[in-house]
């Protein structure tokens, strides 16, 4: 089960009281206070873990509440402090105050910690209110209640590529054809129904190259408004560097117009906002196996006068699948060197042009204006 949203509730724990206490002795007369002071309460402490990846755990469990320090003793003894309690959540979660929207941490690295609701303080026991006038105090102070606190998390995904596209253009086949992933493939709309991560490995060690790739759930017209299951997971393609925009050039879209495609799906990404407009793009033309021309015709010439990279791929066949893949593995690589990605006005579509991208350096040998 995924779960990228949860609401809990933090109780720090309460401050343990001050002792009201005399030292009686045996030939120790008129002995004086001797209350101890109490514990610290526990801390509630938020950590990010790479051994979650939903927050599950919290849809089921929403209230927790660290360790309230004990009272103090006699003889000047002190409570012991409360024990710390530590909530995991998975690298990616980012933790609103639900009361006032204001954020608290964006968990982006692992083993990130912080401390959400801080332990009440202990009493002082009446040994500190003893003064020269006052030698037999009976004042003594509770402890402190800790704080409590509402929360509300978020889950976004870390990934360096993300697939976007309507539904049923081929990006669960398409992960499941570069990676070890193994989403759900069926022929029908909205078949992916949560995000899908896959990790793709290029070349062998000490050249290996990988990045993570997401497929997120087919957006429809009208998804930044609230329609089909876009809008709920586009925040998962907020932190990737580079989205594959998947586009269905077979007669089974149902659809007319592969560059009217192109332009609904980039304008919901433009009303979600965060940026997602200005990440490069890769455009990829789906199911060349069963491609219209005519339409595959139209896509390419628009990619052209965009200036943006395309790949005509076949998920079923593999045609295309290689380039593709190095093409994304270069434009991974720039974004992490955040150097600027220089694209070409078209890459080649044929397999010849193995392991070529548009995010590739020149070849040493290439000589201009032959």
């Amino acid at each position: 089960m995924f779960i990228d949203e949860a609401k809990i509730k933090v109780k720090a724990g309460d401050g343990g009281n001050g002792c009201m206490a005399f030292r009686r002795e045996k030939f120790v007369p008129r002995g004086g206070p001797s209350g101890g002071d109490g514990g610290h309460g526990g801390d509630v402490l938020m950590r990010s873990s790479e051994r979650h990846n939903t927050l599950v755990h919290f849809r089921f469990n929403p209230e927790y509440k660290s360790d309230r320090g004990t009272h103090g003793l006699g003889s000047n003894m002190s409570g012991s402090q409360g024990e710390h309690l530590v909530l995991n959540v998975p690298v990616g979660t980012v933790v609103y105050d639900q009361l006032t929207g204001e954020l608290i941490h964006d968990f982006a690295h692992v083993d990130e910690e912080i401390v959400i609701a801080r332990g009440g303080r202990g009493g002082r026991g009446n040994q500190h209110f003893a003064t020269s006038t006052h030698q037999a105090p009976r004042e003594h102070e509770l402890g402190r209640p800790g704080e409590e606190k509402h929360f509300r998390l978020e889950l976004k995904l870390l990934a360096d590529v993300g697939l976007v596209g309507y539904p049923n253009v081929g990006k669960s086949t398409l992960i499941s054809r570069l990676s070890a992933a193994k989403p759900k493939i069926a022929n029908y709309a909205f078949t992916t129904l949560e995000p899908n991560l896959g990790v793709v490995k290029i070349g062998d060690f000490p050249h290996e190259r990988s990045f993570v790739i997401a497929d997120m759930p087919g957006l429809i017209e009208g998804a930044s408004q609230g329609l089909g299951l876009g809008i709920q997971f586009l925040r998962h393609i907020e932190r990737t560097g580079i989205l594959v925009h998947l586009v269905d050039v077979s007669d089974d879209s149902g659809r007319e117009s592969t560059v009217d495609d192109f332009k609904a799906i980039s304008a919901e990404l433009e009303g979600f906002g965060h940026g997602l407009e200005d990440k490069p793009v890769i455009v990829v033309a789906t199911k060349m196996d069963a491609g219209n021309p005519d339409k595959l015709k139209k896509l390419t010439a628009f990619a052209k006068r965009r200036k943006l990279p395309f790949y005509a791929i076949s998920a079923v066949t593999g045609e295309g699948i290689e380039p593709l893949k190095y093409a994304i593995a270069d434009a991974v690589e720039a974004h992490r060197a955040n150097q600027p990605i220089a694209m070409e006005p078209l890459a080649a579509t044929k397999s010849t042009r193995k392991h070529r991208s548009p995010y590739a350096p020149p070849l040493a040998s290439a000589k201009r204006g032959v």
